[in-house]
């Protein structure tokens, strides 16, 4: 995976590079600064991958019906294999219909999750992907003759400080100087008197760098009531807002016995609430990126939604009915026509099922009238209080409420 993910991170960080030396050029070199346009250039590069996934959410929510129909009609026939092998048919006409695949999300997906872990590791580690911050660590640490490498032993006396980073790798010890807090910077000047200055000129830089409202962005907030604690809560509530926005207009299954909709009501719960409690212990900027992604993505969600809400849903379908026979005319297939069914939304087909249900319990109704008078039919001379007597009288009267 960290194959796939490093060249991803180094051509991120590339971009971060250059990014950052604009903001310098004009002014505004900082961290905070940097990462909120950041996030808002990527998002803007995966805005395609995001119009996809709503357009898919919005047909998943028509589709929804037909395909809880289809599971309804073998859900007491898991063991049969060739009942399960006709729902899977089924199911699969039903994307089919839409124009849509089964494996699109899953696709987008794939595509995704290399580029977010690839921006984790940009902004856990800063320092070594803008090259002016990483100048300000290496004049610190030095090259051997320079700074605190030319001490003997000045890996054992930054491990006295923090034992937890490798200081034998010069990666590792820029982003562990980077988290250090302004307690161990006073014990690194204290440890290594002769580079005092040193230190300090580099330190007040690369606090300035980090530093945006009284935040430092090396910085993990942890549990102090201070201000640093709002970049946990704003995290967590921007990402949940974030993912009531993104179901917004959609029509959710509210079943008690649908586990996929209990599962969705728990992880738009549970996802911020874990995001909230990770940014307390990992450096701010994370944080932030999470608060940036989240803000920027409600309001394309928002964008988004209003754009389908005026084209409507039969415009969706039509379209990709239109997009799916291209490619299959293509490969030489016939093109797909629209069926009615398919141009109803979800509300129209559960309303048309319940009308189906009622109409189905007054046949029933009616066959149990016919038969009924069938039987007093067969009677001519009945005795009072006789079962013939008795449907003779329910003909009547059911005969008498018809005129």
């Amino acid at each position: 995976m960290s194959n796939i993910i490093q060249p991803i991170a180094s051509f991120l960080g590339a971009i971060l590079d250059i990014l950052y030396k604009g903001l310098d050029v004009i002014g505004i070199g900082n961290v905070a600064i940097a990462i909120v346009v950041f996030t808002l250039l990527v998002k803007l590069l995966m805005l395609p991958l995001t119009v996809k996934q709503q357009k898919m959410s919005k047909l998943t929510s028509i589709m929804n019906p037909e395909i809880k129909e289809i599971q309804n009609k073998y859900k007491d026939k898991r063991g049969d294999q060739d009942a399960m092998l006709k729902m899977q048919a089924e199911t699969k006409a039903v994307y089919e219909k839409y124009g849509v695949s089964q494996w699109g999300s899953c696709v987008q997906l794939l595509i995704q999750m290399p580029i977010l872990f690839a921006l984790y590791q940009v902004f856990q580690k800063i320092p070594l992907y803008i090259s002016s911050i990483k100048v300000l660590f290496t004049n610190i640490l030095g090259n051997g003759s320079t700074g605190l490498s030319s001490i003997d032993g000045y890996q054992d006396t930054l491990s006295s400080i923090a034992s937890n980073v490798d200081w034998s790798s010069t990666k590792a010890a820029i982003v562990g100087l980077n988290s250090f807090s302004a307690d161990q910077w006073n014990q690194l000047k204290d440890a290594f008197p002769s580079m005092a200055s040193l230190i300090t000129e580099n330190y007040d830089k690369i606090k300035q760098v980090n530093t945006f409202l009284g935040v430092n962005m090396s910085q993990a907030p942890g549990f102090s009531l201070s201000l640093p604690i709002l970049i946990p809560i704003l995290a967590g509530v921007t990402q949940f807002i974030s993912v009531k926005v993104s179901q917004a207009g959609m029509s959710q299954a509210t079943d008690d016995d649908n586990p996929a909709a209990a599962s969705m009501k728990m992880m738009t719960l549970f996802m911020p609430i874990m995001s909230a409690f990770i940014a307390i212990s990992v450096p701010a900027g994370l944080g932030l990126y999470w608060i940036a992604t989240a803000v920027i993505q409600t309001i394309m969600y928002i964008c988004i939604n209003r754009y389908y809400d005026k084209i409507g849903t039969d415009a969706i379908v039509q379209k990709n009915i239109e997009k799916r026979n291209k490619k299959r005319a293509k490969q030489g297939l016939p093109a797909e026509t629209i069926t009615k069914n398919a141009k109803v939304s979800a509300k129209k087909v559960t309303t048309e099922d319940r009308v189906r249900n009622l109409q189905a319990k007054k046949d029933a109704n009616d066959k149990k009238i016919a038969d009924l008078k069938a039987a007093a039919k067969n009677v001519n001379h009945s005795k009072a209080g006789s079962l013939a007597s008795k449907a003779n009288m329910v003909s009547e009267y059911n005969e008498s409420n018809k005129k």
